[in-house]
């Protein structure tokens, strides 16, 4: 369990293929007081660590995720959003995040707005997802509040702190991102009978 704020940024530092399985490796500033078998989320996606060697950890992504997330998008030396499981004891100060990405996104306009800045996401609404104006959505890992809530797409107003602290700062209009619908809504719009998980 995850609350969608961002800890550190990490560099992919090398990508290993393996079969349908891609061997992702990452330098941080955490990655030396990880231990095997550690759940970290890497742009929201919920993945192991297998290897740890100085500042770098390696975690493995299978098919199914490189599917379902822009994981195998990555290249060597992208920045990735980094963020370690939640302790029970500890504040939520973003939303219930479980590192499980439903869908990616398009981000479709970028502007910025006298310091600040607000992106566009538009994605495939067949899936059954929705978001909800002032509702939480989680993009690349990151718990952001939604603002222009439509149909098959959103905004999200950044400040300058998540914007320097996050690989938002990269996303162009054309990138895919991951998203993480909130998992209240999701829960409701099962109940609803509005979708099919």
């Amino acid at each position: 369990m995850f609350t969608g704020i961002i800890e550190t940024l990490g560099t992919i530092t090398q990508l290993q293929k393996e079969q349908s399985n891609l061997h992702i490796t990452i330098q941080s500033a955490i990655s030396k007081e990880l231990k095997i078998d550690q759940s970290v989320a890497h742009n929201g996606v919920c993945l192991t660590v297998v290897a740890i060697a100085d500042d770098m950890h390696t975690v493995t992504a299978i098919d199914e995720t490189l599917q379902k997330s822009n994981i195998g998008d990555l290249k060597v030396g992208d920045l990735v959003n980094l963020e370690r499981c939640m302790q029970m004891n500890g504040r939520l100060d973003g939303h219930i995040v479980q590192g499980h990405v439903d869908q990616t996104a398009i981000c479709i306009n970028l502007q910025e707005n006298n310091g600040s800045w607000v992106y566009t996401f538009e994605y495939d609404a067949t899936n059954g997802n929705v978001t909800v104006e002032k509702g939480s959505v989680c993009v690349n890992g990151i718990s952001l509040t939604v603002v222009n809530s439509k149909d098959n797409s959103f905004s999200v107003a950044i400040i300058p702190y998540t914007y320097e602290h996050t690989n938002l700062q990269q996303v162009k209009v054309g990138d895919k991102v991951n998203l993480e619908f909130d998992i209240i809504g999701k829960y409701v719009t099962k109940m609803m009978g509005k979708a099919s998980y």
